[in-house]
């Protein structure tokens, strides 16, 4: 599969040998962001919502150049998790519906969502070459300054990389002890993720997500068709569900020192970050409350599984499920520890 951005894109650190994992990880990353020009375009987008504040949205690009010149990173906001709601140009309806629902539409509320739960949220989408698309997109981040805009063209065959790039963007610009990657398709209680991650946990580098294993999919005609099927075999090994699951910081922090073409891409994203996974010596923790088919008192995010990755019709039915009291106005309970 072709590399899907010249930026995007960092250098071979192979070369350097440290005594322990710790320190390793530490001097790589000082490398890694030493080799590169990386410029970070926070925009104060001119919308009425944004005119006597600091804009939330940015634009994140990379440059691999090896110039000489190097940009420091901005300070990272610290928050205990960073959640990164992945849309897309096809979906301004879907987040119509996530607005009016449990993800705040103004920055007031977005900023008391983020000191009541640690967690800060952001819609991340790509680039389009259309420019009727991008001028929309645009406005709409003028008027809710909640978005981080990745320089990678947004296509449904490039999830993977996109995916790559929201873990480096938002490692770039958030301190946290969790990434959260989620869809945009979900119905999810944002104090009870929260509490999900707050957990203390004796392993520093975990995966968090509702685990699954199932057939690998050989038929081209399949919407699930995976074309490298014969490095897999014929079931897929111990991985999260896409519309949501969650990187430790230590997790995070290994993926963003590697080169993208370094990363064995399959067409499906949840698959790709599970294969990474097997690399790594994380612990993978299974919580099916991540993947509940409806409101409960412990219920962390609903949506039509199996039938839909996600909700089915969420436009709909994000918003009917938000009238429920079971989902919207249950108390938040303390879960009990594994």
């Amino acid at each position: 599969m072709p590399n899907s951005s010249n930026k995007f894109h960092g250098h071979n650190v192979a070369a350097f040998s440290f005594s322990s994992r710790r320190s390793a990880i530490f001097l790589v990353l000082s490398a890694f962001l030493l080799s590169i020009a990386t410029f970070l375009f926070f925009r104060p987008f001119q919308g009425n919502r944004c005119l006597n504040s600091n804009p939330r949205s940015v634009k994140v690009v990379w440059e691999h150049s090896t110039a000489a010149g190097t940009h420091d990173l901005p300070n990272r906001h610290k928050v205990m998790g960073f959640v990164g709601i992945q849309t897309g140009f096809g979906s301004v309806r879907r987040r119509e519906s996530l607005r009016k629902t449990w993800f705040p539409s103004d920055q007031q509320g977005l900023q008391r969502l983020e000191e009541s739960t640690g967690l800060a949220f952001r819609f991340v989408i790509g680039r389009t070459s259309d420019n009727s698309k991008m001028s929309a997109l645009r406005n709409e981040v003028a008027e809710y300054d909640d978005f981080i805009l990745l320089d990678i063209q947004e296509e449904y065959s490039k999830l993977p990389y996109k995916t790559l790039a929201f873990f480096k963007a938002a490692y770039a610009l958030f301190e946290a002890d969790f990434y959260v990657k989620a869809d945009d398709d979900i119905y999810l209680r944002p104090d009870r993720l929260s509490l999900l991650l707050a957990k203390e946990r004796s392993h520093t580098q975990t995966y968090i997500g509702c685990m699954k294993k199932g057939p690998v999919f050989t038929d081209p005609k399949l919407k699930w068709y995976e074309p490298l099927s014969h490095l897999l075999g014929k079931e897929y090994f111990f991985h999260a569900y896409g519309p949501i699951y969650a990187l430790s910081a230590d997790v995070v922090s290994s993926l963003v020192v590697l080169r993208n073409d370094s990363f064995l891409m399959l067409i499906n994203e949840d698959v790709t970050i599970g294969a990474w996974m097997l690399a790594m010596n994380v612990k993978h923790e299974n919580n099916l409350e991540l993947c509940a088919t409806d409101c409960t008192a412990t219920s962390i995010a609903v949506w039509d599984i199996p039938k839909c990755s996600g909700l089915c019709n969420p436009e709909k039915k994000m918003l009917e499920l938000h009238q429920k009291e079971s989902c919207s106005q249950s108390p938040t309970l303390e879960s009990d520890d594994d």
